[in-house]
């Protein structure tokens, strides 16, 4: 088995999209009008307007909904992502150093998503990481 994708379900699907492709800096590819997909090295992102819920089931899955989950991009300098972004997002907070060896920031997206990027700052956290932290420095 291997994860796909992790999708968004969007009231403002182009505010997501948006978003998105400033924070990643990779273009979305609109597979449908109400569904695009930013595809990373690593993963894929999907975000579907709300009208592709009615398509599995409707009401099982509403936009601006989620206080769970947190998606996180690693990034090779967090310090210079956080500086390029701090004024067009929403930020929740700068850059900080976790206790699992992360460097740390975190924004908000439009429907209320929590994102962190972090750059894996101690040799714990960047051997934890291996071959994928050479990948993205």
């Amino acid at each position: 088995m291997q994860l796909a994708s992790t999708r968004l379900i969007a009231a403002d699907i182009r505010a997501m999209v948006d978003f998105y492709e400033l924070v990643t800096g990779y273009d979305a590819e609109w597979l449908a009008p109400v569904f695009a997909e930013i595809v990373t090295p690593s993963a894929a992102l999907a975000i579907g307007s709300a009208d592709t819920v009615a398509l599995f089931r409707a009401g099982s899955a509403e936009p601006a909904a989620n206080r769970t989950a947190i998606l996180e991009f690693m990034v090779p300098d967090v310090d210079a992502d956080f500086a390029r972004l701090k004024d067009k997002v929403e930020v929740v907070h700068e850059p900080k150093l976790m206790p699992w060896g992360n460097r740390t920031c975190q924004l908000r997206d439009p429907e209320g998503t929590l994102v962190a990027l972090f750059t894996p700052a101690t040799e714990a956290a960047q051997k934890r990481f291996g071959a994928r932290w050479k990948m993205s420095s």
